[in-house]
């Protein structure tokens, strides 16, 4: 299955929260599914396969990966030292489009996607145009220098977001740097890891 490509507000109305992570997201307005008889999904009765699975689909929506990738990540992640799931999201949190928006170089991960695909992020000095390529700790990522004046980048730094403890940023110098591997409380994904790790081992 390839990653969702459809309505990007659909998945964040039917699970109440705003997933894509816009201020502006239609399910802070209307945090019920959408359709004629969303007010009354939720008085439905989920069953537990159910909860798996949706929890699966948020981080697949989340992370803008297929269901290929994510159950590849995942059997990287049930090989690692420590908690399954949390080593699934850390592989998933240090995806190089993920780490530019998580530094403020974008407004959306989309947004990021694109950035890094069309050959306008370097890191340590060097072009890389894969959106899954894994940053290490030490690792520099900064806009090539002919690529600091495009929209997505001028969008980004106006909203000013704050890099979580585990990325660094130079504003003046729009260089970021990775200090460490992040750890669960750092990465701000509501999503219960536990039931992806149940949905995958079934």
């Amino acid at each position: 299955m390839a990653r969702y490509l459809g309505p990007r507000h659909r998945m964040c109305r039917r699970v109440g929260e705003p997933l894509c992570g816009r201020p502006d997201c239609p399910a802070l307005k209307r945090p019920y599914p959408p359709g004629q008889h969303g007010r009354a999904a939720g008085r439905r009765r989920i069953s537990q396969y159910g909860k798996q699975l949706l929890e699966k689909q948020k981080l697949r929506f989340i992370y803008g990966v297929s269901e290929r990738q994510l159950r590849n990540y995942f059997k990287a992640a049930s090989r690692a030292r420590g908690r399954t799931g949390e080593q699934l999201l850390r592989y998933l949190e240090t995806r190089l489009d993920n780490v530019v928006y998580r530094l403020g170089l974008a407004p959306t991960l989309p947004a990021a996607r694109q950035m890094v695909v069309h050959g306008h992020v370097r890191v340590n000095g060097r072009k890389v145009d894969r959106p899954s390529y894994r940053v290490r700790p030490g690792d520099v990522i900064e806009p090539r220098e002919r690529s600091r004046d495009i929209q997505p980048l001028r969008e980004a730094l106006e909203q000013g977001a704050t890099p979580p403890p585990y990325l660094e940023l130079d504003r003046e110098q729009l260089r970021g740097r990775v200090l460490r591997y992040p750890e669960r409380e750092e990465m701000p994904v509501k999503v219960d890891e536990s039931l992806v790790v149940e949905f995958y081992a079934r």
